[in-house]
């Protein structure tokens, strides 16, 4: 775990820097800035858009007594794009708008549920063990 925290809030930081200024070397310091706040500005119209559309399915569910969870789900993953679209840099804005277009969104939905799926058979193997 001390590892991955430290590749978050350490290594990624790191990799964006050296990606500006790469990029700022090609574009230009001023076009750099610009593209990080089209990215960010994108990300942000996107995701009021994609949480607007979730909060619609969630609300029909609801209302034809439905469990929403895929769209709560949607929900958590809009959110989590919209913090790492505030982090300026190009690859966390990649990542973010990644996040936010439905397909890829899907398939981060199906990569979570497989972990999920996997942490819970190992929790239950463990709590067997136990017993």
């Amino acid at each position: 775990m001390l590892l991955k925290l430290f590749l978050c809030f350490t290594l990624i930081p790191v990799i964006e820097l050296y990606l500006l200024i790469k990029v700022g070397t090609v574009i230009g310091g001023f076009n750099t800035i610009l593209l990080v706040i089209l990215t960010g500005f994108l990300g942000a119209w996107f995701a009021r858009i994609e949480g607007m559309n979730t909060m619609i399915k969630l609300k029909m569910n609801l209302q034809q007594g439905l469990m929403p969870a895929e769209e709560l789900v949607d929900a958590v993953i809009i959110f989590i794009a919209g913090v790492v679209l505030l982090t300026p840099g190009l690859i966390t804005d990649v990542f973010g708008l990644l996040l936010l277009w439905p397909v890829t969104r899907n398939k981060f939905k199906q990569m979570a549920r497989k972990k999920f799926d996997e942490m819970q058979l190992q929790n239950n193997i463990n709590i067997t063990r136990f017993h």
